[in-house]
């Protein structure tokens, strides 16, 4: 529940950082002209959209399980990240368009110094929230903060971009490189809107967990099965936070329930310590059910 609280808590704050990245990008977009400074505070009003988006996103998952949803609301994280890759598409196909009527008719900056030096700062700070974004997303296994620091980091991306873009547009003369600039930034931002959509797209189809997860889970029921025959058909998936593991428990048929149910409770009581939010159902079944060979020294996993 804690956990949780932080998650609700970060994701609450990207919104006024957003608001104060976007302020301060178009006070030097306001300053300078630049077309490219223009498509960076654009990137920011997406900014802003996608944490309140993934603000909701996360307060939905946080709700218990129902009946309509026995299995709880986990996966709204994964709908405010394709709603947030679709966002970064759409601010993509903007800035190229500006940047296309503005490539025809070049123009040198005003004030530049001064505007770079605000873009800057606001660089700096998304750069920070960001960082933290991404790990505390991980931590906590949120995909939707994950999804919001990767975004911010393509805005840091694209600011660094920018700053050495009109440093060389101001020191060569050349007006051109502005708009130039920012349609590359325009491809750069569409790439990392369908990162974020394949991989949200990924976590709705019930993604398992990766190889390496799946063999220490595999470990630890092996480990920690003694009395019982065999465990097969182990099944993972993942949905946000929670991480579902499902597999078969053989016993000896002369095993009563009650000690049946000892041995399950013992596996899960180590994975739920060693993988956190894991919901995990145990099927037991009888011995002529098993498919390997007894194995005196360790529970095998067919």
């Amino acid at each position: 529940m804690e956990n949780a609280k932080k998650v609700t808590r970060m994701a609450k704050m990207s919104i006024p950082v957003a608001i104060l990245v976007f302020a301060l990008k178009y006070v030097a977009y306001h300053l300078t002209g630049s077309v490219a400074l223009y498509s960076d505070a654009l990137e920011s009003i997406v900014n802003i959209i996608a944490a309140f988006a993934a603000w909701w996103a996360i307060h939905f998952s946080m709700k218990p399980a129902d009946k309509k949803h026995p299995f709880g609301h986990h996966k709204a994280e994964y709908f405010s990240a394709v709603f947030e890759g679709t966002l970064i598409i759409l601010a993509s196909a903007l800035i190229i368009h500006q940047a296309w009527g503005a490539l025809n008719h070049p123009r040198m900056l005003d004030q530049p110094i001064f505007g770079l030096a605000i873009n800057l700062a606001a660089a700096t700070i998304n750069a920070a929230w960001a960082i933290l974004l991404i790990r505390n997303g991980k931590k906590y296994r949120s995909p939707a903060l994950d999804a919001d620091g990767r975004h911010l980091m393509t805005d840091v991306t694209t600011s660094a971009g920018v700053l050495i873009g009109l440093v060389a547009a101001i020191l060569t003369g050349w007006a051109a490189l502005d708009p130039m600039l920012a349609i590359i930034i325009a491809l750069h931002i569409l790439w990392q809107g369908w990162k974020v959509i394949n991989t949200s797209i990924q976590g709705l189809m019930d993604v398992g967990v990766e190889a390496e997860e799946a063999i220490r889970i595999r470990n630890i029921v092996s480990a920690h099965a003694e009395g019982a025959i065999e465990a097969h058909d182990l099944r993972t998936r993942i949905a946000g936070r929670i991480t579902f593991i499902e597999f078969h428990l053989v016993v000896p048929s002369t095993m009563t329930v009650g000690h049946a149910h000892i041995i399950c409770d013992r596996i899960e009581d180590v994975l739920h310590n060693e993988i956190e939010n894991a919901r995990i159902l145990i099927h037991v079944e009888p011995e002529n059910e098993a498919k390997l060979p007894p194995n005196t020294t360790a529970v095998p996993f067919a």
